[in-house]
């Protein structure tokens, strides 16, 4: 009985590894030889799914009420933006443009603070977290921003940010908390996180900029919404890993629902939430850039209005003040989020002794404000100290220009003719019927059926909406942006698995490109490359290359000791060993790289919509430039759908090697 079962699964896992390629090949070649008439999804059947919420748009942004007896939704979105707005303006007067009280374009009645003083309050928060390390980052970096001259468009990106971390972060805690005691609940929220993960960033915009409209307050509504899931998931993990022992202390001291919960299970899930806070801060920030599109404001404004005029020079100064503050930012959360859980006080020490630090602060903070009152001209940095390299570096890129685009303009154009269009007029050429066919085939290869008929589905709802291009051109760049950060990231992650010195180095590129806004890497490909999709492609590889190079590098270290001894005392060469030993066993974490090396090349391909391309991604971009809600959020939704289905299939793949390897 034991032979018959090994043999059926011999025959199984023979049948998976031949008959599936096989059928998947006929199915692509066979389908190119049908006449073009064939391959266009009939207009007949295409679903209005754009006109649909073209209409309900227009519906929620009615002036006159959606229910009886009740104001119209738009009183209440503009109640929402009238409280950000006030927020948003609070915190701009106090770090960046002071305080106005009397109409006109005057100078500030009251000063903002000293840009010295928040640098010594940043430097002193980042010893306090972190030593004398992060005290150092947080200085020069603050340092930096003020002697480019980027102080105040720093300062309005860091009150925007701060205002939607901190909305993220508390309907985020009250949301999981929610979640956490309903398990109904947290089962109908979770599809809704998931799709709200994968929603490209453009896609926030367009029904904020129809509900709130144009400005500060649209942009911030949108971060908001953008940085909610990794909120409302580690509250949900953290109060989820809260020791039972404690909430039957809760329940012994007499607590209340709300009690046990506000004094006994938030406290303790804090280290998960503080490290929920670091990821949504940082999502925070990237949105906050893109958001300048809409009127934010700040860095981001500074990046884009310097690639539309081709400045590079400012450009890369506003992007080098965006890595600078993306940086302060997330090393302080991080250390915040590692000292959470360290709770020491000294219950004899009298009220003062305890806050000194505090106290002292707040005495500095009050003198130094006073300086800025009687003298307001020093709370501003000075203009004589700003030192912009702008020129040279737009010198810089007219040099590289004029010397190094023969041998570039060569490379790209080799390049474009012998991969890229190939690869686009053969993808763009496969019939409507196959990619659904496609993936329903790989799905069932490796899950079963539901997961087969999920993804037919969701790609067949994708043809069914009439994006049937723009789906193929975003499948054609994302999957060549796949291939190539695979094909350069797989080699980086096992010569750092091989090497210390190179596991140091990479680590530390790869946490620099992690903290680059997107907007960032469109700087230096536009100034070598111009517009089009090569450019993208750069851009593409360029960010979605750190988790191909990071889970390589995971999964052979993580490797058994002792598979490798056992191979070498057989009398297998190293080499020999990395291929038939390592490199198989980190395929499970090597394929949980590829998915999200996919969704992070899908999340680039929609900023790249910047620099020409015409794919889902540029459908966003130019809703959003009509204020098309309807197009923008089916658009968003389609690659929304394209990641879910490239996820749940490479997880399916990664899960069933581990079946094969017999791993947990």
């Amino acid at each position: 009985m034991t032979e018959a079962v090994a043999t059926s699964v011999s025959l199984n896992t023979r049948w998976r590894a031949w008959a599936i390629p096989a059928v998947v090949v006929i199915l692509v070649c066979g389908s190119t030889l049908l006449p073009d008439a064939m391959k266009v999804y009939p207009k007949a059947w295409i679903v209005p799914f754009i006109d649909w919420f073209r209409e309900l748009m227009a519906w929620l942004t009615q002036d006159t009420p959606q229910i009886p007896g009740l104001p119209p939704i738009r009183e209440f979105t503009r109640a929402f933006a009238g409280g950000l707005n006030y927020l948003l303006d609070f915190f701009k007067s106090l770090f960046a443009t002071g305080f106005h009280f009397r109409p006109g374009d005057g100078p500030a009645d009251l000063p903002p603070l000293p840009w010295y003083l928040v640098i010594g309050l940043a430097a002193l928060s980042g010893w306090r977290l972190g030593g004398r390390k992060l005290a150092i980052i947080t200085f020069v970096g603050l340092l930096f921003i003020a002697f480019t001259g980027n102080w105040t468009s720093a300062m309005l990106t860091l009150a925007s940010v701060i205002v939607a971390a901190a909305v993220s972060a508390i309907a985020g805690v009250a949301i999981g908390a929610l979640a956490y005691r309903s398990k109904t609940f947290d089962r109908l929220l979770s599809p809704f996180l998931d799709l709200m993960q994968t929603v490209p960033v453009f896609a926030y915009l367009v029904p904020a900029l129809m509900l709130l409209g144009f400005g500060p307050a649209a942009a911030s509504a949108a971060t908001i919404i953008y940085a909610l899931p990794p909120m409302i998931r580690s509250t949900v993990l953290g109060l989820r890993r809260v020791p039972s022992e404690t909430s039957e202390f809760g329940r012994i001291a007499g607590c209340t629902p709300f009690q046990m919960m506000i004094k006994v299970l938030l406290p303790s899930a804090l280290p998960s939430i503080m490290l929920g806070i670091n990821q949504m801060t940082m999502m925070t920030l990237n949105m906050v850039i893109i958001a300048s599109m809409i009127g934010a404001g700040g860095l981001g404004y500074d990046v884009l209005t310097a690639l539309r005029r081709l400045d590079i020079g400012s450009g890369l100064e506003a992007g080098l003040a965006i890595v600078a503050l993306a940086v302060i930012l997330d090393r302080q959360s991080q250390a915040a989020a590692q000292r959470s859980g360290d709770h020491k006080h000294d219950e004899q020490a009298s009220f003062f002794m305890r806050h000194r630090v505090t106290l002292a602060l707040i005495a500095i903070t009050a003198v130094t404000y006073a300086i800025g009152l009687f003298e307001p001209a020093t709370a501003y940095f000075p203009h004589d100290f700003v030192f912009s390299a702008r020129a040279s570096l737009n010198e810089f890129a007219r040099w590289i220009a004029v010397n190094l685009s023969g041998p570039l303009n060569y490379i790209k154009t080799a390049f474009l003719w012998t991969v890229m269009i190939p690869t686009r007029n053969f993808i763009g050429g496969l019939p409507w019927f196959v990619p659904p066919l496609l993936v329903g085939i790989i799905g069932y290869a490796f899950s079963g059926f539901a997961l087969a008929l999920l993804s037919s589905v969701l790609v067949l709802s994708i043809f069914a909406a009439g994006l049937q291009e723009p789906a193929l051109n975003t499948i054609y760049l994302c999957g060549l942006g796949t291939i190539l950060s695979l094909l350069f990231g797989i080699p980086l992650g096992i010569w750092g698995a091989k090497s210390e010195r190179a596991h140091a180095v990479l680590g530390a590129i790869c946490d620099t490109l992690q903290t680059l806004p997107s907007f960032v890497y469109l700087i230096p490909v536009v100034m070598l490359f111009r517009v089009g999709d090569y450019s993208a492609l750069i851009a593409i590889v360029a960010f979605a290359i750190v988790p191909a190079i990071r889970y390589t590098d995971f999964g052979i270290r993580r490797v058994p000791k002792h598979y490798i001894e056992a191979s070498l005392m057989s009398g297998g060469t190293r080499e020999q060993v990395l291929r038939e030993v390592e490199l198989p066993l980190a395929v499970p974490e090597i394929l949980l790289g590829v998915s999200q090396t996919i969704m992070m090349a899908l999340s680039m391909l929609v900023i790249t919509a910047l620099v020409g391309t015409r794919d889902l991604g540029q459908e966003t971009y130019i809703a959003l430039a009509k204020a098309d809600a309807g197009r923008g959020i089916v658009a968003g939704l389609a690659i929304a759908f394209l990641a879910i289905v490239a996820d749940r299939l490479v997880s399916a793949w990664s899960h069933y090697r581990f079946r094969q390897l017999h791993l947990t």
